[in-house]
């Protein structure tokens, strides 16, 4: 049984070891993932997810009595059902964190308000409760709303869908997330410059339960792989796979020094920068200037402190191999 969303294959005596046979579907489809000791848990939904669930309702709801519950094609190619609750243009929808005992915004309400437009075309509009960059980044303009592409490109896709299923010319899309702002302030947004409400997020549009997950599953494969690479995210799990085809890419997130710890022989630890140097050193943005490591590395500094914090950590982990790539899979700082 493979996961459809790491692609990762589940040993069958996970499989075997199943406590909720019942659940496998869900594991099957990438809803949820299998841990060794035979757990099941949820993965839940992004908050890409949950805007993009209740935008396509409210669309639809301009020519439903109500609507329950929307279709959406999630970023990864999965597709799946989303409880909702709408009514003549405006939509609620409440965001699921699945089996993840750390996500402050679990049971977070979205609300979408749709107007039919009468020139025709589709515009969506962020509203109050979702931040927006307080100054110029690498990759975003100051003022521009705290929505990443993935997330984006699935809430515009199922306006889109809704449009056409209600037969409209075109709408209106206004997307507001009332507690936004007071629940930012227990996320990293204010140190990271996103200011006035949370960020809309969703590389593939599920929210993973890394704490119980981590502890395991992801740790066992890591202690029985012959040869590993150790990756922080979804795009450096496609880019380890790449660069190294001969080695067991393993995805860990934030955890690296927990795979660390049960990996043997030697290992590579391959992703994008952030977590990677603030696993090194966490005050690497100390007298820097800059609010985060991506800022960071369109910087003069980059080099000298990359190569500072690399040559540091391989003198405490001698047999581990940093490789820090760009979102273009670019090698932008390695081990000497």
């Amino acid at each position: 049984m493979r996961d459809p969303v790491t692609d990762f294959e589940y040993p069958e005596a996970w499989v075997s070891a199943c406590r909720s046979p019942d659940l496998l579907p869900d594991v099957r489809r990438g809803l949820a993932v299998l841990t060794a000791s035979g757990t099941v848990l949820r993965r839940g939904f992004t908050t890409g997810t949950t805007a993009a669930a209740a935008c396509k309702a409210a669309v639809l709801s301009l020519v439903l009595d109500t609507v329950t519950g929307v279709g959406v094609t999630l970023p990864c190619g999965i597709a799946v059902r989303i409880p909702v609750d709408a009514y003549r243009g405006r939509a609620s929808c409440w965001k699921d964190a699945g089996d993840y005992p750390s996500d402050v915004t679990a049971g977070l309400e979205f609300v979408a308000t749709a107007v039919p437009s009468l020139s025709g075309g589709v515009q969506f509009v962020p509203g109050e409760g979702i931040g927006s960059f307080g100054r110029d980044t690498p990759r975003h303009r100051q003022g521009t709303p705290a929505i990443s592409a993935p997330a984006l490109d699935c809430i515009r896709r199922s306006i889109d869908e809704a449009v056409e299923e209600a037969g409209l010319h075109g709408t209106t899309v206004i997307l507001t997330i009332p507690r936004g702002a007071e629940v930012a302030q227990k996320t990293l947004n204010p140190r990271v410059g996103v200011q006035a409400g949370i960020s809309v997020l969703g590389t593939t549009g599920l929210v993973e339960p890394w704490d119980d997950h981590m502890a395991e599953g992801v740790l066992d494969r890591i202690a029985r792989a012959r040869a590993v690479v150790l990756t922080t995210g979804r795009l450096g799990l496609r880019y380890s796979r790449l660069l190294f085809p001969e080695r067991e890419a393993v995805l860990v997130g934030s955890q690296l020094r927990e795979a660390l710890r049960a990996a043997d022989g030697d290992v590579v630890i391959c992703g994008l920068p952030g977590l990677i140097l603030k696993f090194m050193n966490p005050d690497v943005l100390e007298g820097t200037g800059c609010a985060t490591v991506e800022e960071l590395s369109a910087t003069p500094l980059w080099e000298e402190v990359v190569r500072r914090e690399v040559s540091a950590f391989c003198l405490r982990y001698p047999r581990v191999r940093v490789v820090i790539i760009d979102r273009d899979g670019r090698v932008i700082g390695e081990s000497p």
